[in-house]
């Protein structure tokens, strides 16, 4: 194919389309067509002529088209163009398909049946996240699938997670420090517990509730159970909310096979100062004759983690998928989820602590416990060729609940709290074609409903013991309770022309957030008069992404979005008196633009993005005393780059050997009006994040060698008194409690090989690796409940084992 004139993507990649409609006429045309590859050919005659010409790259690629010129009518043309190319064509009006010459006879007449490898709307632009669809996104976007996390030793998607650009994963630690937890920043936003980024499982939220409850203090998600991650960090906002500054991720979990398939695979880790902590996944599933499709998935882990005490897990993944196609038109899915999970904290450490034993644990009773039980449905219906209806609803039921001691370990507070979300969204996708344009046009609603139920208790420790007294008696002293209604509108249009895909778009969210603090006895059965707050927001969020297609293996893209953060329970609840909002506190916009590169073919693969992301006044979590602020204006800009190379282009005898690497720039600085501030380092950020890899497959073995780099980092000494208000001060020497002070880079190694024994032996693989190889020690820290120091994970040894039938 010629890669000066490449062949336009459309609807997955499946098929390129080259259009002209002009006044329907059968006469002759002019045409001038030169000798070139067949497909930019038929492009040439779509555009000279009236025909409507749909045709797939496969068929095409490397052909040659002889040269066309004269008087002569669109069919006559398009009959010398595909003269000994093995293919024909069939036309319904001045519609017409180039199939291979074996496929013809599926047209009738005055209409236009397709191939099942022929056009289809693309409607979900995450979808199951293919190469070609990942290729053509115009923005920057990540995808890591099964067989690298594998080769990751990945115990949790926490490990997977981190060697994506732009991404940067907090170490568990505070109330988001059990294993059930998420700690994920993008591009320098806040990474306590994932607020900022759209988290999606198989498209349906993460979060407890999406709009009041973002945080991933129970992120219900096991790397067992995926077959990729999905990371899109530019170009989502218009179809995926609320929150998405931080881009969306969307865990895609495995598919049901075609035939009936099975696996059991088990991974076990251990290191010198903790003990054994091993996950086992189990999947079978396949599809019958009549086109019904079932899959069972489950991962559980159990263990212990690398602390000395206080740092157990048991949890229990499990996923029932359904799949129905009983028309030609029509496919059903239908799926449930449960996660079920407990899992200890271990606490922070002060500086003395830390010093005297990085691995101990003081806190016996910490932990962190949730359940969540949630259930989708999607009809898609294909209602004709250029036309696709599709309808996904779900409900979400979650409970968390944790036990934390306070910082003078003198109480301990249970906090149960429930969850409910239900959730409709249609949308409508259609292909029209406008002069040399294609454009895919959706449009889309979606309704969600959230309501919340959140209570307090607590009990004294005495000597370490849980005690009842008078005024730690287990009794509710705080029983709140709200909910979100809200509608999201959008519509957005996808133009193809010439070389050019550009896809404005407009996102429109009506939020309504009730919160109400019940009158109950404080912990001093003193009743607490109730509060009642609410908060109505409005917000357009536009958006507009470019696409050059260079080649079919080089793009160039460019974008501009925006995305909007409602406030949300904790934060709407926060301070202030009576009825008053949130002691002054505002929900956060942000717009965010995007300029990159991306290029693949095959052998060596890269992408480059320079990104900048403006807040107009973001909201920031200070610590457990000061709560959430509105800090202001804030800067975040940076570069993000990737690369992937398989050394076999270079000499035959290197193949299986490639290499890949990674490299992200980040400056998130305050940028507000604060004396003494502006410019300032956002905490618990690096500025410069690194990976490399090495990767040999030779025979059946597989060996792995990979590095992961990151700078020190800021704590969130960010100068805030208690109330909330700037002190002037910026602390970076390290503080005798463990929560403040710089945190040093570091840089850990990983290696791993293993042996695939093939068919004959029930697909057997076996594999061993090490994490942190060189035992390179590293914390970071927590200002909330649990504050103080947390280690990083030591070397830590893992064995692999998995069957397949």
């Amino acid at each position: 194919m010629n890669n000066n004139k490449p062949l336009l993507p459309l609807r997955r990649m499946a098929l390129a389309l080259a259009v002209s409609v002009a006044a329907g006429h059968s006469y002759a045309d002019t045409l001038q067509i030169p000798a070139q590859p067949l497909g930019s050919a038929l492009k040439q005659l779509g555009q000279q002529s009236n025909l409507q010409l749909f045709f797939s790259p496969e068929l095409v690629a490397g052909k040659q088209a002889p040269a066309v010129s004269g008087d002569l009518a669109p069919e006559q043309a398009l009959q010398q163009l595909l003269q000994g190319s093995g293919l024909t064509f069939e036309q319904s009006a001045d519609t017409v398909v180039v199939k291979p010459a074996a496929s013809a006879g599926t047209m009738t007449s005055g209409s236009l049946e397709l191939a099942p490898t022929d056009v289809k709307v693309v409607g979900d632009w995450l979808g199951d996240a293919d190469q070609s669809v990942v290729q053509n996104h115009p923005g920057a976007r990540t995808v890591i699938r099964r067989e690298a996390m594998v080769e990751q030793g990945a115990m949790n998607v926490r490990d997977v997670l981190r060697g994506i650009p732009g991404v940067q994963v907090q170490d568990s630690n505070g109330t988001g420090g059990s294993d059930l937890s998420l700690n994920v920043g993008v591009r320098g936003l806040t990474s306590r517990l994932s607020p900022r980024s759209t988290v999606l499982i198989d498209g349906i939220p993460a979060a407890f509730a999406p709009y009041g409850q973002p945080q991933l203090s129970m992120a219900p998600i096991s790397s067992g159970n995926l077959d990729s991650i999905d990371v899109v960090r530019g170009a989502g906002s218009v179809r995926y909310g609320p929150q998405n500054v931080g881009g969306v991720i969307n865990f895609v979990t495995r598919a049901i096979p075609e035939k009936a398939t099975g696996e059991l695979s088990t991974t076990m880790e251990t290191s010198r100062h903790g003990g054994w902590k091993h996950t086992e996944s189990a999947f079978v599933g396949g599809t019958a004759d009549n086109g019904m499709g079932v899959a069972l998935l489950y991962t559980g882990v159990n263990g212990n983690g690398y602390r000395e005490r206080n740092n157990g897990n048991d949890i229990d993944d499990v996923m029932l998928k359904t799949h129905w196609a009983p028309t030609d038109v029509d496919e059903f899915w239908l799926n449930f989820h449960y996660y079920d999970g407990r899992a200890d904290m271990p606490g922070g450490l002060t500086q003395a602590q830390y010093d005297h034993n990085p691995y101990q644990s003081l806190r016996d009773y910490d932990y962190f416990s949730g359940r969540r039980k949630d259930v989708s449905f999607k009809w898609l219906r294909q209602i004709d060729d250029a036309t696709q209806f599709e309808v996904l609803t779900y409900y979400t039921d979650s409970f968390r609940g944790s036990a934390i001691a306070a910082r003078d370990m003198k109480t301990l507070s249970f906090y149960p709290r429930n969850y409910h979300t239900f959730a409709i969204e249609p949308r409508l996708s259609r292909i029209f074609f406008v002069g040399p344009t294609t454009q895919e046009v959706s449009v889309g609603y979606r309704y969600l409903k959230e309501a919340m139920r959140e209570q307090s208790s607590r009990l004294a420790l005495i000597d370490n013991v849980p005690t009842v007294t008078p005024t730690s008696d287990g009794h509710v002293f705080q029983d709140r309770s709200g909910g979100t209604e809200a509608s999201a509108y959008y519509i957005d249009d996808k133009i193809d022309v010439g070389n050019w895909t550009i896809t404005p778009g407009i996102r429109f969210e009506h939020i309504n957030t009730d919160w109400r603090d019940r009158p109950v006895p404080d912990a001093n059965y003193r009743t607490v008069p109730e509060k009642n707050r609410s908060i109505t927001s409005n917000e357009p969020l536009p958006a507009l992404s470019v696409m050059y297609h260079l080649s079919d293996a080089w793009k160039l893209f460019a974008n501009y979005e925006t995305s909007f953060g409602s406030l949300q329970y904790f934060q709407l609840g926060q301070g202030g008196v009576g009825d008053s909002t949130a002691n002054g506190l505002e929900p956060e916009k942000a717009k965010t633009y995007e300029i990159g590169t991306r290029y693949d073919n095959g052998h060596w693969a890269g992408e480059l993005t320079a990104f900048y992301i403006d807040f107009d006044d973001e909201l920031q979590y200070i610590s457990n005393d000061v709560g959430w602020t509105n800090l202001g204006a804030t800067k975040h800009q940076g570069l993000e780059a990737s690369v992937r190379y398989d050394l076999a282009g270079l000499d035959p005898r290197l193949e299986g050997l490639s290499v890949n690497g990674g490299y992200t720039y980040t400056r998130a600085t305050y940028e507000g009006e604060i004396p003494g501030f502006k410019g300032r380092d956002l905490p618990f950020y690096s500025r410069q994040v690194a990976t490399a890899g090495l990767r040999y497959a030779v025979n059946r073995w597989t060996w792995n060698l990979d590095a992961y780099a990151q700078s020190k980092q800021r704590a969130p000494g960010t100068g805030m008194n208690a109330n909330g208000s700037f002190n002037g001060n910026y602390i970076t020497e390290p503080s005798a409690d463990g929560q403040y002070g710089d945190i040093p880079g570091y840089v850990t190694w990983h290696a791993r090989g293993g042996y695939d024994f093939g068919p004959q032996l029930s697909n057997l693989k076996l594999a061993a690796g090490v994490k942190n190889l060189f035992d390179k020690q590293y914390f970071t820290r927590s200002s909330d409940n649990n504050a103080g120091i947390y280690v990083g994970e030591p070397r830590t040894f893992y064995v692999q084992a998995s069957v397949g039938f």
